[in-house]
């Protein structure tokens, strides 16, 4: 089922709908939970993946200095987007505070830790519209993690850890395809899922390209083949890759395979075209059609990205291309939520005075109580 772009007002004028013939009247504070519980547990498979492979990075290299230690982990954090506030609470980058930092850490949004929790909280707000094995699998991550520390991880391994919350992730994701009714709040789950993952992959390449090699003299060393497969590793694209290209690991290919594959469902490629499948049928308009500016910029990207070659990335710089693709992810994001999902901030003061209100009228129209009758003498 689909939308129109049509937002009317509720019963409740505190809540938002988004109403279409052909579909049921869905609040947009439901769409919202169903998109952000999405998006969330994606974030968290991918920090999980990111992690993972560069704590396996390490033991390939063997005994390493600090100071390349530090310079292995801040493109770690520069990809999350938090490195300041690492620096404001750690001295210094090593495999223990990043990954306690990316994985536990309750005051960065992005870590493991707040995302699931992020998506179970979104999830207990829509619990009437997701299925049973969905509800206990966000249960079950949240339990998990809620059980777990930096010094658990370390002990029991940390491979094992991040593998589990992948594995949570992927078992949400299957139990939604085969438990969850096609209908408007499948369509918010899987856009939500889609545009995380597009900008996740476009984040761990535009680092790969652009920090992770100290010294030009690198490029095409061990040290280079090594980190290039540690991208596909975080990707899951390592076979796919091979499969696809047979040879050894090249970078302007591995490159352009996680740009433009059309079939590997983690590449930048099948992920824009994913979104824009689902912005059609939430906006109920058909494919090629768009009514809003927003809508038609998203468009104009999608169909750029269909006709753009790999050698007119190289020449425009594969850095400028991935920030352009990653400022028009931000930009249908901000206009997706704006046109469906956005509900005003309750303001708390006015709602005590509403009820005050909605007490003393009630009191004003209840009726006197019936007095008791007395029998006189």
């Amino acid at each position: 089922m689909t939308f129109t772009s049509s937002i009317n007002k509720a019963a409740n004028p505190r809540e938002q709908i988004v109403d279409g013939p052909k579909s049921n009247v869905m609040l947009s504070r439901v769409a919202a939970s169903l998109y952000w519980m999405s998006r969330y547990l994606e974030r968290a498979e991918n920090i999980a993946r990111l992690l993972d492979v560069n704590l396996q990075l390490l033991l390939d290299f063997g005994k390493v200095s600090e100071e390349a230690l530090k310079q292995h982990w801040i493109p770690v954090l520069r990809a999350s987007g938090e490195e300041d506030m690492f620096f404001q609470v750690y001295g210094t980058a090593d495999s223990r505070s990043v990954v306690e930092f990316l994985t536990f850490s309750e005051q960065n949004t992005n870590s493991i830790c707040s995302c699931i929790y992020a998506a179970r909280e979104n999830g207990r707000q829509v619990r009437d519209q997701i299925s049973l094995e969905m509800w206990e699998v966000l249960n079950a991550a949240y339990l998990f993690l809620k059980e777990s520390d930096v010094d658990k991880v370390w002990a029991r391994g940390a491979t094992e850890f991040f593998d589990q919350v992948k594995n949570f992730s992927h078992l949400f994701q299957g139990l939604t395809d085969s438990t969850f009714s096609r209908n408007e709040g499948y369509e918010f789950i899987q856009f939500g899922k889609f545009l995380e993952r597009a900008d996740k992959t476009s984040r761990i390449l535009d680092i790969k390209y652009h920090m992770l090699l100290p010294k030009v003299t690198d490029v095409g060393g061990a040290v280079d083949t090594a980190q290039w497969q540690a991208v596909l590793r975080s990707t899951s694209s390592l076979e796919a890759y091979r499969r696809y290209y047979v040879a050894e690991i090249v970078p302007w290919k591995v490159a352009m395979f996680l740009v433009f594959s059309e079939s590997f469902p983690r590449s930048i490629r099948y992920c824009i075209e994913r979104v824009g499948e689902f912005v059609h049928l939430i906006t109920d308009t058909p494919s090629g059609q768009y009514r809003t500016e927003g809508e038609r910029r998203f468009g104009k990207f999608l169909q750029q990205t269909r006709f753009t070659t790999p050698d007119e990335v190289l020449r425009e710089g594969l850095h400028e291309f991935l920030e352009r693709v990653q400022k028009e992810l931000l930009a249908v994001a901000d206009h997706m939520f704006d046109s469906f999902m956005y509900h005003p901030p309750v303001d708390m003061a006015a709602e005590i005075r509403l009820h005050q209100q909605e007490q003393q009228q009630q009191q004003v129209r209840a009726p006197e109580p019936p007095q008791p009758h007395r029998n006189g003498r």
